[in-house]
């Protein structure tokens, strides 16, 4: 039987935020998915967005990989407009990385939670 935990994401001090520092690829680390490959073991991964900029910004997560369209997704950040939903519980494996870049340094940063599930 399947057993879930919440865990923080692994590019997270104590579960706080994670400021995104990268304006190109490679981008700041954000999380590191489970090890392995078992059927039925993974990380589902929720990402929230957030802008102190004064100006919107263009933010990318690569998803596993650094191939646009394939691996990545990129999405306009609205100034201050709270915690915005980036990453919908997609789920990864195989220490497999999610890294991000934004426009502007410093000024976008993202909060989450990984459901990690083991068969």
């Amino acid at each position: 039987m399947a057993s879930a935990v919440k865990r923080k994401l692994s590019g997270s001090t104590d579960g706080r935020g994670i400021k995104v520092a990268a304006t190109a690829t490679p981008g700041t680390t954000i999380h590191t998915a489970i090890a392995g490959t078992t059927a039925g073991s993974f990380d589902e991964i929720w990402i929230y967005a957030f802008n102190s900029h004064t100006a919107d910004i263009l933010l990318t997560i690569e998803f596993g990989g650094t191939s646009a369209p394939d691996d990545n997704v990129s999405l306009v950040i609205p100034i201050q407009s709270g915690a915005v939903l980036v990453i919908p519980g997609w789920i990864l494996q195989n220490t497999t990385v999610v890294k991000a870049f934004a426009g502007t340094a410093n000024k976008i940063v993202l909060f989450g939670f990984v459901n990690q599930v083991k068969d």
